[in-house]
């Protein structure tokens, strides 16, 4: 079973979604929260597997409470109704491993909870589609190209790139994965890809993220574009 915690202010959106969630027969939510504070006290309680995190929440927003989660061995899955940029890179910095609109359907949601909590990203297409034109719209000169990865140094859009020290301490073959993971492929299609195993394919991407001290999946296929790794 996939345990989830679904935090969303609104009660009666918060309750479609738990009506969503637990008519799958792996999804079980585990517990339910109205703002920042209780989804980051429920997910530690529960030792929940996933978050399904709203932005706006009183007390506490969701990319401040995802920020506090990053390294807990919980994932967020960020879902709003609201796609704007300071938004989406927002949660992806704070280590969201995907997001998703509200506009989604049933399936589509408990879809992507599994995708998710199988250790992959999922963004929403539309999402996907002004990162790539960000990043093909970054020149070399505002920090996306490889020879900006300097601690600290930023593309136009306020994401900080890795070290350069830390991409050079990564294998050859390491450096071939996160390439394919800014190609959006999933563990299995690496293995299919490189002719390595799944549980081979998940070890390398975790060594991948370890080195470049990222959070998430999708961060480090962020990584992969701003690096110039990606075909």
């Amino acid at each position: 079973m996939i345990r989830v915690v679904v935090a969303e202010d609104q009660w009666a959106v918060r309750s479609g979604l738990v009506m969503i969630l637990d008519a799958a027969d792996d999804i079980e939510v585990v517990a339910e929260a109205a703002d920042g504070e209780e989804v980051v006290a429920a997910a530690r309680r529960t030792g929940c597997d996933l978050v399904l995190m709203d932005v706006r929440m009183p007390r506490k927003d969701g990319i401040a409470a995802t920020r506090e989660l990053a390294g807990s061995g919980t994932d967020v899955l960020i879902l709003t109704t609201f796609d704007l940029d300071e938004y989406v890179f927002g949660a992806l910095r704070a280590g969201a491993a995907g997001f998703l609109l509200k506009n989604i359907e049933a399936d589509g949601l408990t879809d992507a909870v599994r995708v998710v909590a199988r250790g992959e990203g999922m963004i929403a297409p539309a999402v996907t589609r002004r990162l790539i034109s960000t990043f093909a719209g970054a020149g070399a000169g505002d920090g996306a190209g490889m020879g900006a990865g300097q601690p600290g140094a930023r593309a136009a859009s306020g994401r900080v790139l890795p070290a350069a020290a830390s991409v050079a301490e990564l294998t050859p073959r390491e450096r071939e994965v996160l390439a394919w993971v800014g190609e959006g492929l999933s563990n299995r299609q690496l293995a299919r890809r490189l002719g390595i195993t799944e549980p081979t394919a998940k070890t390398h991407v975790s060594r991948i993220l370890a080195k470049l001290d990222l959070q998430s999946r999708v961060q480090a296929a962020i990584a992969a574009q701003e690096l110039g790794l990606t075909r």
